[in-house]
């Protein structure tokens, strides 16, 4: 089970505090980009962003969620989903 972080032990999320997502990784712009656009999904956003997953894992996860957005039915609307789905195997 994933354990959320508290609010004193967040992660920092530079989209949240950048005014351009120029200067931003790829997940961080696609981030960035989504809760510009849907405010109320930055808590799903904040979910993928949060949950640990490497870098590469976190951008795939981030990459599928947005991608859902637009796709009816599509599970990986889910962020749950879409970090499960970016987690290797133990």
């Amino acid at each position: 089970m994933l354990k959320k972080p508290s609010r004193k032990n967040a992660a920092p999320n530079p989209y949240r505090s950048s005014t351009s997502p120029d200067d931003l990784e790829p997940a961080n712009r696609i981030a960035f980009d989504i809760v510009a656009d849907r405010r109320d999904l930055l808590p799903s956003v904040e979910r993928i962003m949060n949950a640990g997953l490497a870098e590469e894992d976190t951008l795939r996860a981030m990459t599928m969620f947005r991608d859902a957005l637009g796709a009816n039915g599509d599970p990986n609307r889910d962020p749950r989903v879409a970090i499960a789905r970016c987690t290797p195997a133990s």
